[in-house]
């Protein structure tokens, strides 16, 4: 029955032009819990095993020092400038640590090439200690490397597809080292992904109703439109009460906001963007640019030279569009509205940009 009203309540709104209600979302995927991050690892390390696709060491030096010194570390002497190979690459190792992560977990890893490599196909990583910002090494990766990418090339023709140079290893990685910090003692700092004032004041409330229902009291309240913060519950561990409200659902708000993409033409509108009453008019320029080029024989037998005269034809036509006005009162008749005037992505753009000059957007332009 609720899926049915719903499916009622959306066609309603499609055709009578009225808002869609808003959809609620869970605390958990709002906020972020206190501590709950990752963190970045990175490692410098050699694949082996390639088919002639590695570096060549005479242009890619790291990678002979490096290459000599792990099998200096395996006891295999190796005279400088001897190594002439090309199976093997140096790779930046970089892998995120999850929160709360035990000592010999696994986790994925992602393999970079540094040199000149063309491909790490068939590759394999050789033991490589990942270190954190703090300079301890907290895992190790090794194993083999899954691409997606492929290139191939002949004489006379190349095809790649994906990029061949860059790879994963599927749970290549070891924690050595647990990461730092817990769900310490004191009140939980929930993080809002997107602060907004509404949006807190909303968390804080669901989860105060619950904690009235459950304990009897109030143990959340919002500090500013990031944070809430949410005092601990009596008698329950605080994994399980996180897991309780993070359950909650709220509705979330959001600025109105327009974010426009002038290379691709994507343009994303926020559901309460507004725009005044303003009279628009859009039109172009076309400039056309001809080059006929007439060349100039001499006569016969005669000691004239071929000239070559230029002839260019420019043209200039300017097309203008009605001017119309637009009223945006809501996300629907403002989209109706540009799409009356029958515009491209790139005059939107143009005409949003406008419009906030003007101070008749009543929203956020971010031009990316």
């Amino acid at each position: 029955m609720r899926r049915d009203a719903r499916l009622l309540a959306l066609a309603l709104a499609a055709i009578f032009g009225l808002a869609a209600p808003l959809e609620a979302a869970r605390i958990k995927d709002v906020v972020t819990a206190p501590r709950m991050r990752d963190n970045q690892l990175v490692g410098y390390g050699l694949v082996v095993g390639l088919s002639g696709t590695g570096d060549s060491l005479r242009n890619a030096a790291f990678t002979e020092q490096s290459l000599q010194s792990m099998l200096d570390r395996m006891g295999v002497a190796v005279k400088a400038g001897a190594l002439r190979v090309r199976n093997v690459a140096a790779v930046i190792v970089t892998a995120d640590l999850p929160p709360f992560a035990n000592r010999g977990a696994r986790l994925d890893v992602t393999v970079s090439s540094l040199g000149d490599a063309s491909s790490l196909m068939g590759g394999t990583l050789v033991m490589t200690p990942l270190t954190a910002a703090d300079g301890q090494t907290y895992a190790v990766a090794q194993g083999q490397l899954v691409v997606s990418g492929f290139a191939a090339k002949g004489e006379a023709e190349s095809v790649s597809q994906g990029v061949p140079t860059a790879a994963r290893v599927p749970n290549g990685g070891t924690i050595e080292r647990e990461p730092p910090g817990a769900l310490a003692d004191g009140p939980l700092a929930l993080e809002l992904r997107n602060p907004d004032f509404r949006t807190a004041t909303q968390i804080a409330d669901a989860i105060n109703a619950h904690t009235r229902r459950r304990f009897g009291r109030d143990l959340a309240r919002e500090r500013d439109h990031r944070t809430v913060l949410v005092a601990r519950a009596p008698q329950i561990s605080t994994a399980r009460f996180m897991a309780e409200i993070g359950d909650l659902e709220v509705q979330p708000d959001a600025p109105a906001r327009i974010v426009v993409d002038a290379r691709t033409g994507t343009i994303v509108i926020g559901q309460d963007v507004r725009v005044s009453t303003v009279a628009i008019t859009h039109g172009g320029i076309t400039v056309r640019v001809t080059e006929a080029p007439q060349v100039s024989q001499p006569a016969p037998m005669s000691q004239g030279e071929t000239v070559v005269t230029p002839r260019t034809q420019v043209e200039a036509e300017q097309t203008g569009g009605q001017i119309a006005v637009l009223q945006g009162s809501n996300l629907r008749t403002l989209v109706r509205g540009l799409n009356a005037i029958g515009l491209k992505p790139t005059g939107i753009i143009a005409i949003l940009q406008a419009l906030k000059t003007s101070g008749a957007l009543q929203a956020e332009l971010v031009v990316q």
